[in-house]
């Protein structure tokens, strides 16, 4: 593990000093401002550039503006620069009251489903780096330990690994002795399989050490008019999420079919089918792209300069599209109040561990966590349960290129083959 150099120490206390938005925290499973009111997330997926979006003061500042008018209170970042300085964006966000929960892996460091799954010393590096450099600001609402890592049902055996990451940045934050202990927790893929077992493991137990400090989930299941509450499953999602012990949320969300969007899904996050237990969504996402997710569009990219066939450009001046006026209406419409932090008491106690299901299930609950460095052997990546020994040791070397499923739920930025060409020609011009 590495020390804290003390330029980012520094920079971090010198952010900390100049923010006057407080960090949220949390108690149970709810989200709190510093006033004792519950958090309830309206939140955008923001990575308008594949590497940082937050670099950039004018534009975070154009479209601060923007989501100032949405109503928006939270960013979600999939993927920042650990040597950049966020400074000036983090500020701009902070001043309209917005909480960035940051993605703490790389292109190169997420921990693999397959491959197969490892967790070692180079990408937890690479995780405080990143960690190091955002620590310091207060509207810092939340870290993420990866996204989708787990993208079909027999892939459970990858589970212990998000787990084991877990435990290592809450170590490092107890180690270097932190001003305050960054929420930490993850975001997953909706697989229908594995529910409730991904999210209950998470939090399993009553070792808060190892556990998620909250849980996000990506889904896209409430599409159209003809979907309500029941008919898109969001009723079973409420009732396995009922006794969760930490906040639990939607981290991306917002089918887009059919176009434009109406968003009702909020009505019944925000409402009183959902509100108690759930502290919002994200909404995937905040720039127009193939996918057509996009609430604003910065036109057309220059076909001269666009790099790796990308067609649309990643900044500019933002012009709402008819999907942003709609969740503007929508998010206007929806102001749970929740309740205050000294009237709340936690009722949600320690939760089982799911116990090992052949083809479901395939984590043994009494089984150790990977150690630092350690590789899911054979008959566990292939969807076999297996008892891990604690003391194996394994090579701690980088992890193996290999492609990304996706770098958000529904892609964030294609980096085809042509992209990563142009950049590594571009790191060897350097």
């Amino acid at each position: 593990m590495k020390a804290i150099g003390l330029p980012i120490l520094a920079a971090s206390l010198l952010a900390t000093s100049s923010l006057a938005l407080e960090p949220i925290t949390i108690k149970g499973s709810k989200f709190f401002h510093a006033d004792g009111s519950q958090y309830f997330m309206k939140g955008i997926a923001y990575q308008r550039s594949p590497f940082d979006p937050l670099l950039d003061k004018k534009q975070c500042q154009l479209d601060a503006d923007l989501m100032k008018q949405l109503g928006a209170n939270a960013i979600r970042v999939y993927h920042v620069d650990p040597d950049g300085n966020h400074d000036d964006c983090m500020k701009i966000f902070e001043d309209i009251g917005v909480y960035a929960f940051i993605d703490l892996d790389t292109f190169h460091t997420y921990i693999e489903q397959d491959g197969p799954p490892h967790w070692n010393e180079t990408q937890l590096t690479e995780y405080t780096k990143v960690l190091d450099n955002l620590a310091g600001y207060s509207n810092l609402g939340g870290v993420f330990v990866g996204n989708e890592i787990i993208t079909r049902s027999n892939g459970s055996f990858a589970a212990p690994y998000i787990k084991a990451a877990v435990r290592d940045i809450k170590a490092y934050m107890e180690e270097k002795k932190f001003a305050r202990k960054i929420p930490t927790g993850y975001s997953a893929a909706d697989i229908a399989e594995l529910r409730p077992n991904l999210q209950n493991y998470l939090a399993c137990g009553d070792d808060s050490s190892v556990n998620v400090d909250f849980f996000g989930l990506n889904a896209y299941e409430w599409c159209g008019e003809a979907t309500d509450y029941h008919v898109s499953g969001y009723d079973m999602l409420n009732k396995n999420a009922t006794d969760y012990p930490v906040p639990i949320f939607f981290s991306e969300t917002g089918c887009n079919v059919p176009t434009p969007r109406d968003f009702k899904d909020q009505f019944a996050i925000f409402g009183p089918e959902m509100r108690d237990v759930w502290s919002g969504a994200i909404i995937y996402e905040w720039i127009q792209e193939d996918n057509n997710y996009g609430l604003v569009d910065y036109g057309r990219a220059d076909p001269k300069t666009a790099i790796g066939g990308d067609t649309w450009a990643r900044g500019g001046k933002p012009t709402p599209l008819p999907d942003f006026t709609v969740l503007k209406s929508v998010w206007s419409s929806v102001t749970p109040s929740g309740i205050s932090k000294d009237k709340y008491t936690s009722t949600n106690g320690p939760i089982s561990c799911p116990a090992s299901t052949s083809g479901i299930w395939n984590v043994d609950p009494t089984s150790a966590l990977p150690t630092l460095g350690q590789t899911a052997v054979f008959a566990e990546a292939s969807g076999d349960p297996v008892e891990r020994d604690s003391t194996a040791t394994t090579s701690t070397g980088a992890p193996a290129e290999t492609s990304r499923p996706n770098s958000a739920g529904k892609v964030v930025v294609v980096l085809n083959s042509c992209f990563m060409a142009a950049v590594l020609a571009v790191a060897v011009l350097l």
